[in-house]
């Protein structure tokens, strides 16, 4: 009998990570756990973005991270620190993130200029994983004219396509709302693309009780990740008092945009053409996705995930982090 050959991913993960940030997202620390603990995924280099928390923050977590997770050997380059339009709006780290998480520096380097001489020396074999907003890639787009072309793969984590936010102060899905020119940019570079928007993110989610145990396992990832987890139901709850899911659970935003590389199937896929919504607009940050229903232009630009095997993901998910 012929062994099925697995399909091996190199990836650059571009994350905006916020786990150990009281009242922060904590999805993007799951999505680097997931991936770290797939055999078919080599994560060959992880470039931090300003988003749920500042760049300095979110390049310190991730080194935390990689050393709970055993894997403080991949390198961590830090990135934009503010949208491309909005360069004065860059945040420093508290103090006392500096304090807790200080004591590891990033590799020198600047994010942009990393994933495009990666992906320039390796035509056809990086896929990036972009999990925060895609200041970092647009700046790659512009820095080599041929990075389109020379990815394998953009995979992203923003956007919302078949309903809304509903929120006139963020009537965008966070990511492309924090820096919505990057994401038009990046969109409109002829690079094959991915999307996993908030339409199935919302529907895949990690219960207060799972977090419980997690926290109580006293593994160096979990104990962590379980904790931060529970502060962050925590804070969804008083937040948005009158929706049940965020009492109980959260969203593994993040997590699904990695799953999407190994497991597909999770999802079924549509093309459509997507643009973002820029400028002093009401609607900065929304999309617009034409699926295409005429023969007229424009073309695809992007896969979008529409549906979602919620049971399947989380079964994958659980398996996956259950020993770390």
């Amino acid at each position: 009998m012929t062994a099925v050959k697995t399909e091996t991913f190199r990836i650059i993960l571009d994350t905006d990570l916020a786990m150990g940030v009281p009242g922060s997202d904590i999805d993007d620390g799951f999505a680097l756990a997931l991936a770290l603990a797939s055999p078919e995924i080599n994560v060959e280099l992880i470039t931090t973005v300003n988003g749920n928390a500042d760049v300095e923050s979110g390049s310190l977590l991730t080194l935390e991270l990689l050393v709970r997770l055993d894997h403080a050997h991949i390198r961590v380059v830090e990135g934009a620190a503010a949208p491309i339009q909005f360069p004065d709006s860059r945040r420093r780290a508290p103090d006392s993130i500096r304090s807790q998480f200080g004591h590891r520096s990033p590799s020198p380097g600047y994010a942009a200029a990393e994933i495009a001489s990666l992906v320039a020396a390796n035509p056809g074999e990086i896929t990036v994983v972009a999990i925060g907003p895609l200041t970092n890639i647009a700046a790659a787009v512009n820095i080599d004219p041929d990075f389109a072309s020379n990815v394998k793969e953009i995979v992203i984590m923003g956007g919302v396509f078949l309903e809304g936010t509903n929120r006139k102060n963020m009537p965008g899905e966070f990511n492309f709302w924090i820096d919505p020119e990057a994401a038009d940019a990046v969109l409109r570079s002829g690079a094959k693309i991915r999307v996993v928007g908030l339409d199935v993110t919302q529907k895949v989610r990690l219960t207060r009780s799972a977090a419980e145990r997690m926290r109580d396992s006293g593994l160096p990832f979990s104990s962590f990740a379980g904790d931060y987890t529970l502060g962050w139901i925590d804070h969804m709850s008083s937040r948005f008092p009158g929706d049940p899911t965020a009492v109980d659970s959260c969203a593994l935003h993040d997590p699904l945009a990695v799953a999407a590389l190994t497991h597909p199937e999770f999802m079924s896929w549509s093309p459509a053409h997507v643009g973002v919504v820029t400028g002093p607009s009401i609607a900065r940050g929304a999309v617009v996705a034409d699926f295409l229903s005429s023969d007229e232009p424009p073309a695809a630009n992007a896969l979008i995930a529409t549906k979602v095997d919620a049971n399947a993901f989380v079964s994958h998910f659980v398996g996956r982090l259950g020993a770390t």
